[in-house]
């Protein structure tokens, strides 16, 4: 599911296909082009199965061959697109959309905002049909359709033009209200206020305004994947840790494959809700804090004291604690958001501020050269980051780990703060793509189990004694 352009309908399209060939019983599976949480969080919502995300800058192509290969259905799998559909890292559209679904054998629809336009829209049809004939495009949806005549001039105009079959036309509809956005995009499914009425009206698009049944058609019409093989990397031993994560709906920017390293290591995962624990657990050998929204709850962050101090007191002992971006933002002294301060853990010794524009958004790839309790010093790691806040310096820079080669960091190029067996940056790591990450989080966890078991061991000694 492509579009021409963002804001083409490519997620409603998305979602709408999934509600309603859901309500058939269909065996269905989601994926999300690209390293966006929320969408795939909703093509979750949508989909009643995980959604994972198909990255062939981060995974490369046999990674993401692979993984779509592990995870997909034998049923129906929707790969909803990124961007439109040729935008990649370069003029030449790599690791775009297209690219993605040739390299899956996968038959394209294509979303477009037909707004003001009815032969106009042949031509763009016409005109990514050219640009690359290896790609299958399959079908086209047009989007904001102003009335029926509106809709039937749209339609003879791709079909006869471009021989494409139009498999939906929807009318403009309050989207904004069916599908709330915010500084990161869309607001997260948790935090939606209607889901049930959300579903319902979704299903009556697929129902009204989409060809379900060709869709399938489309669907079927996809050759046998090609075998292909990538090899697991080995995951550290974390038989007998337990790492904490942060739960809830301030924090909800989890890679689920980040979690399953965790656990697929042997390690005992153990989640926090951010907003209601009043402490952590006191058997975690390691905090892993994500992304997520805590400006948009920073209010109730703020209230929860105990939590807070908690965190501040564990990582003074030498918690191995691992922060990305929302992570880094509750470790911070305060966040300040529309006027507003909030006291925040004040692990690290900044305070952050959330901008209107973003502060860096893209992928990232950062150079490890500074010693730390994660990362080997020379490792060369892709990633990306989404971020709307910056750090606030006043005099000195704290001590970081990381080199930015591409992307911006955390301040003067640089990211990736440490400070005893904390780790804060803004680069966030998918653990399929960097197997280094699940390591990473594994070695710090068990540096902090040694030392307690140590200092338990010497106490019992001097008990004795």
């Amino acid at each position: 599911m492509a579009g021409v352009s963002g804001d083409s309908g490519k997620t409603l399209v998305s979602l709408a296909f999934l509600v309603s060939a859901r309500n058939r019983a269909a065996d269905l599976r989601a994926f999300k082009k690209g390293p966006d949480y929320i969408d795939a969080a909703w093509l979750t919502w949508a989909s009643g199965a995980t959604a994972r995300h198909l990255d062939t800058y981060l995974m490369d192509f046999p990674g993401a061959a692979a993984a779509f290969a592990r995870h997909a259905s034998g049923g129906l799998n929707l790969i909803e697109g990124n961007r439109g559909i040729f935008d990649g890292v370069d003029a030449r559209g790599t690791h775009s959309t297209a690219e993605l679904a040739k390299a899956l054998a996968a038959p394209v629809i294509l979303a477009i905002n037909a707004t003001k336009m009815t032969r106009t829209a042949a031509a763009l049809v016409a005109g990514v049909k050219a640009l690359d004939p290896a790609m299958n495009l399959a079908g086209v949806v047009v989007n904001h359709v102003a009335s029926s005549r509106h809709e039937r001039v749209l339609r003879e105009s791709i079909e006869s033009a471009c021989g494409l079959p139009v498999v939906g036309a929807i009318p403009k509809l309050p989207q904004r209200s069916l599908l709330p956005e915010r500084h990161l995009g869309l607001v997260t499914p948790e935090e939606h206020p209607s889901r049930a009425e959300l579903k319902q009206e979704l299903a009556r698009i697929g129902r009204e305004y989409l060809d379900i049944d060709k869709f399938i058609t489309i669907a079927q019409s996809a050759p046998p994947l090609p075998a292909v093989t990538v090899a697991e990397p080995p995951t550290a031993r974390g038989n007998g840790l337990t790492i904490g994560w942060l739960s809830g709906p301030a924090f909800t920017f989890y890679y689920p494959e980040n979690l399953e390293a965790l656990e697929r290591s042997g390690a005992r995962l153990a989640p926090v809700p951010a907003l209601t624990a009043e402490a952590l657990p006191e058997d975690l050998d390691a905090l892993y804090i994500g992304g997520g929204f805590p400006e948009t709850h920073a209010r109730e962050l703020a209230a929860n004291t105990s939590l807070l101090a908690s965190i501040r007191e564990a990582a003074a002992r030498g918690l191995a604690v691992y922060a990305e971006c929302g992570g880094l933002m509750l470790l911070a002294r305060s966040i300040a958001w529309r006027g507003t301060r909030h006291a925040m853990a004040g692990v690290l010794p900044f305070d952050v501020e959330v901008c209107d524009a973003p502060q860096g958004h893209g992928y990232a790839v950062v150079e490890i050269d500074r010693p730390n309790a994660f990362y080997d010093a020379g490792a060369v790691l892709k990633g990306h980051e989404f971020h709307y806040s910056r750090i606030v310096l006043e005099g000195d820079a704290p001590a970081t780990a990381a080199a930015v080669r591409r992307g911006a960091g955390c301040f003067n190029r640089r990211d990736g703060i440490i400070a005893g067996r904390v780790w804060a940056g803004y680069t966030h790591f998918h653990a399929s793509a960097t197997p280094e990450w699940a390591q990473a989080i594994l070695r710090a966890a068990a540096g902090y189990a040694r030392d307690r078991r140590q200092s338990s061991e010497a106490r019992s000694t001097e008990a004795i004694q």
